[in-house]
């Protein structure tokens, strides 16, 4: 099974590209942007499924769902996005998508999704397209604090201090107090461990 992952977060791009081959049976390749993508498209041999973050430099919404869905005679392209609202998963599902992927989905939720797409099925999380967002109840969760809790949810999707600090509100060195005291509560070293324990337990 060969899966392209797109996403302009490099620790998120490289999570799941961990995650997929440990699999063992899924080939990955990667790119940063939307055009980095098409190439790959257009040069390599055709892909079982794309996964495209919907807000990487190019894709303009949903534009570059579409754009991608048409190439060379139609590819199985998901939407993985860490921040989409419902409608926009029902518009990408309608206009073809083969699944909306959450960013926050736990890694195993994650692999059976890539496969069930992979094989011709169309995914999307039900809990996501049919119920409000709930504060987690998971242990790990019960040791942060909510900013704590945003701060983690901020990593696993691969954003940086700055961008975590923008998305909050609050200021970079506020960001970091955060992560020094996160990475001491679930007892990692640093933001990829903190990213890997936090989608290891399903937290996000």
């Amino acid at each position: 099974m060969r899966v392209l992952i797109a996403d302009d977060h490099d620790l998120l791009r490289d999570t799941l590209v961990l995650f997929l081959q440990a699999n063992g049976d899924i080939e990955t390749s990667t790119a940063a942007d939307l055009a980095g993508a098409c190439k790959l498209i257009d040069s390599e041999e055709p892909f079982d499924l794309i996964l495209l973050d919907l807000n990487m430099p190019g894709m303009n919404g949903l534009e570059g769902l579409k754009h991608t869905l048409a190439l060379n005679g139609g590819q199985r392209v998901a939407l993985l996005s860490g921040e989409a609202t419902r409608e926009i998963a029902e518009l990408a599902l309608e206009a073809g998508a083969a699944g909306f992927v959450p960013k926050t989905l736990p890694a195993k939720s994650m692999i059976n999704a890539v496969k069930f797409m992979a094989m011709g099925e169309q995914y999307a999380p039900i809990d996501f397209m049919t119920a409000a967002v709930e504060a987690p109840t998971h242990p790990l969760a019960e040791k942060l604090t909510p900013r704590e809790l945003q701060v983690l949810q901020g990593l696993t999707e691969g954003k940086s201090n700055k961008e975590i600090a923008r998305d909050l509100d609050i200021s970079e060195p506020t960001v970091k107090l955060h992560m020094k005291t996160l990475y001491r509560k679930v007892g990692a070293a640093n933001r990829t461990q903190a990213a890997l324990i936090a989608r290891e337990a399903g937290l996000f």
